[in-house]
């Protein structure tokens, strides 16, 4: 029986990270890469306007 319990650990470890990482991971798909590549936008032409 008390290996049936040390099984039991690494299975709820792996339930709760998998439940984590789901979680973690709605925000990304919903935020984008808008923020981002607006960021990058400005700096390519800040770096621009610097050479002229």
């Amino acid at each position: 029986m008390a290996a049936l319990a040390w099984l039991l650990i690494p299975l709820v470890a792996a339930i709760g990270a998998g439940l984590w990482g789901s979680w973690a991971n709605r925000t990304r798909r919903a935020r984008g890469d808008g923020p981002e590549l607006d960021g990058y936008e400005r700096f390519r032409e800040a770096m621009e306007k610097s050479r002229t």
